[in-house]
């Protein structure tokens, strides 16, 4: 969805975005995500290990991996035009119902739950975010997140 500006974009408050495009979570993903934050647990790296030994058959992303894809997938959805800078401001209720088994597809649904006023050219903006694993019962993940855009 493209919005010319932030004026433009509030109109968004209350309502859902359309769901995100499936994404494949692969062994290299998680790998990488482990190497940059230096959580190198077997159930995450380890797949012959994980597929004898964890519960969940095989390997599973990390927890956070899930919560670091919220920006991309939110980023890929929303474009406001005149935005010169967005970021990253936190989380709220933050749970991780279902394990993201390497190999699975998953993708966000989100509603803009509300936009509130930041600085004299900003807002900060919060998502109701879950994340969906194709197939599964349960998300992944499930929280808000908030950011901050300036124009």
């Amino acid at each position: 969805m493209k919005f010319e500006n932030i004026a433009d974009f509030r109109k968004m408050e209350g309502k859902d975005l359309p769901p995100s495009e499936w994404l494949e979570v692969t062994q290299q993903m998680v790998n990488d995500f482990a190497s940059a934050t230096q959580d190198f647990q077997w159930i995450h790296v380890d797949a012959e290990r994980a597929k004898k030994e964890s519960p969940f058959g095989g390997p599973i992303a990390h927890g956070f991996f899930s919560v670091s894809m919220l920006s991309k997938f939110i980023m890929d959805g929303v474009e406001v035009k005149s935005a010169k800078l967005g970021v990253n401001y936190g989380l709220e209720k933050v749970r991780f119902p279902h394990p993201v088994p390497v190999g699975c597809h998953i993708r966000l649904l989100t509603k803009v739950a509300q936009i509130r006023k930041q600085g004299p050219n900003g807002v900060r903006i919060f998502w109701d975010c879950t994340m969906e694993i194709h197939g599964a019962e349960k998300p992944a993940c499930v929280g808000t997140f908030i950011s901050l855009l300036f124009e």
